[in-house]
């Protein structure tokens, strides 16, 4: 990378970063363009040029959080022997990483009201789904591999898994349920084993 295309990545991240900070403090719809151009220094045509629109500025955030989700997953992942234990350890960090984050009422608040966009921001919106459901695919099929769940559709599986944990998220926030672990622990409970009593 040369000086040029290293003060480019360099301005591209400090705009992340002060908007990320203002999409926490206010909101994602309660953030204008104009109070990150204040809190950047940066112009709205410098904005535009790296991000196309506010949209776009916050779906590379969520696709940054994502990686660095993935990334602190990965440095653990190992010390679970089982799938059963990773969907736990999963659930897990869910709670303690995400839940009050204070990212995650920004994340909602995009997500429930993103009816008009343009065609790019909904395919990216499609992708960050699509990598969140092949995670969970290969991670289901992991545990049909090794014995642990019966063979079912794992494409049907990971989207109930996404569908739990997104529901979970919103719901427990809504709620402000008092012990959010055991919600998801019995959450996990529940999609491994049912609630049907077995005669």
């Amino acid at each position: 990378m040369n000086k040029k295309q290293q003060q480019t990545e360099d301005t591209k991240r400090r705009i992340a970063e002060a908007a990320k900070a203002l999409f926490m403090q206010k909101g994602y719809k309660s953030t204008s363009i104009e109070e990150i151009v204040e809190a950047t220094g940066s112009s709205k045509g410098n904005i535009y040029y790296h991000f196309k629109s506010k949209e776009g500025l916050f779906l590379y955030l969520i696709e940054e959080w994502d990686l660095e989700w993935e990334q602190k997953w990965s440095s653990k992942e190992q010390q679970y022997t089982t799938t059963v234990e990773k969907l736990y350890g999963i659930a897990d960090q869910l709670v303690f990483d995400d839940l009050n984050h204070p990212f995650s009422k920004a994340l909602d608040e995009f997500m429930n009201n993103n009816g008009d966009v343009s065609d790019e921001v909904e395919q990216r919106i499609v992708r960050i789904i699509r990598s969140h459901l092949e995670f969970n695919q290969k991670l289901l099929q992991q545990g049909i591999d090794q014995g642990e769940f019966e063979n079912h559709n794992v494409e049907q599986l990971s989207l109930i898994f996404e569908s739990l944990i997104v529901g979970l998220s919103q719901m427990s926030r809504i709620t402000k349920v008092k012990n959010p672990l055991a919600l998801y622990h019995t959450a996990i409970q529940v999609f491994l084993h049912g609630i049907e009593k077995k005669s």
